[in-house]
């Protein structure tokens, strides 16, 4: 029996309509598992700038000695210490390490490169005195030496020449100790005990011998011989300077002692400058035993002053000697000052039965 054609399509699609519905799978291809590869870094060594921040200690080489690090004293040992910078002061002193440095790309950076400092210079044997300035009693009119007509001598020295030098001796210029004012009797004091023999005689600086008007009273200082630098004030006596009031211009004179120490003279110049004298009424070249007078605030004469500085530069063998009454300055105010001393000892000079006796 024969089917027409479009009964064969018919019957196809009820067929395929009667099936049951199924879905494709397409295989899909999955590879073996296969073991975790482990992963090994392996550090390079390399140069790296440590952190600043971190820490502001410097590299150190393998196998060389780390540098000692200063601290601070108010920091343990194991934090570094602060490196000072440079900028502005080239002079400044670094205790820190040394660190690694590179060259500078500009100006400003060379600003902060550490500077190399000269070493510093070590004390010697003979240190500079640490002087003390000297407080004037008043303002005055103080000149330079004014020529005269006055003639001096000189005597030989029977001891070795100073040393320090003069200029720098705290025993010979006073200006090296200085002094200060204190409150204290301006007139002569009756002291008891013995009377030395030998003392010159205050009253007999001036030209017509007088007790002078007593203006102030002043300490001097002590000095420290360890340390080459002022002390504290002496305070063994009330007063070891005095101001003696003057008339501008008149003349001072040698105190007579009534000492011979040669040929008639009474005294050596052991240190001069324009304004100042120390006299020693024996030949050494010290203070170590007999009196000695510091004169402050007079014009020294032009001549005793030009012998001194020559008899000085010469090696001080001989100095100039001073007769009894022989003038030697003048007065630059309306004061001089004055200070005496019996081996070394500064001693008070308002003393009557000492240095103004009969007044």
């Amino acid at each position: 029996m024969r089917f027409p054609k479009y009964h064969f399509l018919a019957l196809h699609f009820f067929l395929a309509a009667c099936a049951p519905t199924t879905q494709a799978i397409i295989p899909t291809f999955t590879p073996d598992a296969s073991p975790p590869v482990e992963k090994i870094a392996i550090a390079l060594p390399t140069e790296t700038r440590p952190s600043m921040r971190a820490s502001s200690t410097p590299n150190v080489a393998r196998g060389a000695a780390k540098p000692a690090t200063a601290t601070r004293s108010n920091t343990s040992a194991t934090t570094p210490a602060r490196i000072p910078s440079t900028r502005g002061n080239a002079a400044q002193a670094s205790t820190a390490s040394p660190t690694r440095t590179t060259a500078p790309a500009s100006s400003q950076n060379a600003s902060h490169a550490p500077t190399s400092l000269p070493p510093t210079a070590t004390r010697t044997n003979t240190p500079t005195p640490k002087t003390a300035t000297p407080i004037p009693a008043s303002p005055t009119q103080i000149s330079p030496p004014i020529p005269s007509n006055e003639t001096y001598g000189t005597l030989a020295v029977f001891s070795a020449p100073t040393n320090p030098p003069a200029a720098l001796h705290p025993d010979l210029n006073l200006a090296l100790r200085g002094y200060a004012p204190t409150n204290a009797t301006l007139a002569l004091i009756d002291y008891t005990g013995e009377v030395g023999s030998g003392a010159p005689q205050l009253s007999g600086l001036f030209s017509v011998p007088r007790v002078p008007n007593f203006k102030s009273a002043y300490q001097t200082r002590d000095w420290d011989w360890t340390n080459q630098r002022v002390g504290g004030l002496l305070s063994n006596w009330d007063v070891t300077i005095l101001s003696m009031g003057t008339t501008p211009g008149e003349s001072i004179r040698v105190p007579d002692s009534g000492a011979d120490i040669g040929n008639d003279y009474r005294a050596l110049v052991l240190y001069a400058d324009a304004t100042r004298l120390t006299l020693k009424y024996t030949r050494e070249d010290n203070v170590v035993a007999g009196y000695a007078l510091h004169l402050e605030n007079i014009l020294v004469e032009e001549n005793l002053l030009a012998l001194y500085q020559q008899k000085n530069a010469a090696g001080r063998g001989e100095l100039p000697a001073l007769r009894a009454r022989q003038v030697i300055g003048k007065a630059g105010g309306d004061q001089i000052l004055v200070g005496v001393r019996d081996a070394g000892s500064f001693l008070d000079p308002r003393s009557r039965k000492d240095w103004w006796r009969g007044r």
